[in-house]
């Protein structure tokens, strides 16, 4: 609050020098009418003087009277007319002088909010990396976070067909607990109800099952569920789970961009912009985490002090197109090995756009479930599992594409 009072008084100050300035305009300079008339008042004087002294007659003196007082009369309405123009332009400057205090300090506060920091004090760099550091090491923890947020809603109020998915599954693992597919499945349905601490606890368990065989998608998928649970925020039990995916995937997406949301929470901007923006030039343009830095890098810019234009967006994937036609009567003419062949085709050309630049989630679904009619179960196992990476926090999503998982026979 001092620093807004003081920036307000000098910004009054400096506007009302620049005021008095304007309004004194010739203040104290007697217009050349009112030289005039002490002049002619002076000779006014002189010819009573010269008539004193009989210098002049009376008739001449008469005669210099009246062309004196002429010239008064003509001086005084000059003197009258420079006032009548003094006033207008008095008013005038009223009028340039509130709309120059609205210029100047408006324009500083706009300025300010578009250039400046609102909120930092003045502190040198050293200083303000200090209070960074302090403030990633004295972050609230998870458990701390969640409390902070609104109850989840009972499981009651999902509906019927979600909520006996989540109880058959919940029943399935708590006889099985080794089973491993029925965690997984567990967590994604958590997930995609916003049910994310029952999420990330059933991911946990898939973590220890899996053990030395985790991946760092798991391990991100984990700290993505935990920064969900608490509001979007990254604790320091998730960070754990994000350096463990780093270590295992260093290039890893998902983990990249909650580091970067992480360094962005506790005063680090300029590092949340490198990440943020290297992540975002070597990512698919419609990728989860590129639709969620979009509309917020430039910002990060320029609390980091850079210079940056986000690049503009690459159009959408091409909507979701079966073969045409024209592909259906070719196929007619085609023996049947040449028909899965052309099918193949099809099946290869789509998980190369997928996989290029991106597509939606039953565009997923899709390659999902034609790879399980063609049989190729490994291949969509392999698509699946990156489906569930692409659309992690996305709970619609990957439900669609878990639904497609279970129709191609990955999933019991």
């Amino acid at each position: 609050m001092s620093f807004w009072i003081v920036t307000g008084l000098s910004a009054l100050l400096s506007v009302a020098v620049l005021v008095v300035a304007l309004l004194r305009g010739r203040a104290g300079q007697q217009p050349a009418a009112a030289y005039d008339l002490q002049v002619y008042r002076d000779q006014l004087k002189e010819v009573d003087r010269d008539l004193a002294r009989k210098v002049i007659e009376e008739a001449d003196a008469e005669r210099l009277r009246n062309e004196i007082s002429r010239r008064i009369l003509a001086a005084d309405a000059a003197m009258k007319a420079d006032q009548a123009q003094d006033g207008k332009l008095g008013r005038i400057g009223w009028l340039l002088g509130a709309a120059l205090s609205v210029v100047v300090i408006g324009g500083s506060f706009g300025l300010y909010r578009q250039l400046g920091a609102p909120g930092y004090g003045d502190l040198g760099l050293q200083m303000r990396i200090a209070m960074a550091n302090e403030a990633y090491r004295s972050r609230p923890s998870q458990e701390v976070a969640e409390t902070r947020l609104p109850p989840v809603p009972s499981l009651e109020t999902v509906p019927q067909e979600h909520r006996d998915l989540v109880q058959q599954l919940r029943d399935t693992v708590a006889e099985r607990p080794d089973d491993l597919q029925g965690h997984i499945l567990l967590a994604q349905e958590e997930a995609r109800l916003g049910r994310y601490r029952d999420a990330y606890e059933a991911q946990e368990i898939v973590l220890r099952l899996k053990g030395a065989e985790a991946t760092g998608d798991d391990f991100a998928m984990m700290a993505t569920m935990m920064t969900l649970a608490a509001g979007e925020y990254v604790s320091p039990e998730a960070e754990i789970f994000l350096q463990e995916a780093v270590a295992r995937d260093p290039e890893n997406p998902l983990a990249r961009y909650h580091i970067g949301l992480m360094m962005l929470q506790t005063g680090r901007p300029d590092q949340a912009f490198v990440m943020w923006e290297r992540l975002l030039r070597e990512s698919p343009p419609h990728a989860p985490w590129s639709n969620a830095i979009r509309p917020h890098i430039e910002d990060v810019a320029i609390r980091a002090g850079v210079q940056y234009t986000l690049p503009e967006a690459a159009p959408a994937p091409p909507a979701l197109r079966g073969p045409t036609e024209d592909d259906v009567d070719a196929m007619q003419d085609m023996a049947p090995e040449d028909q899965m062949e052309m099918i193949r085709g099809m099946v290869a050309g789509l998980s190369d756009r997928l996989a290029a630049e991106g597509g939606s989630p039953e565009e997923w679904a899709q390659l999902i479930n034609a790879l399980g009619v063609l049989g190729d179960r490994e291949q969509a196992q392999v698509i699946f599992d990156e489906a569930r990476l692409v659309f992690a926090g996305n709970p619609a999503a990957i439900g669609t594409v878990t639904s497609a998982a279970q129709r191609a026979g990955l999933i019991e």
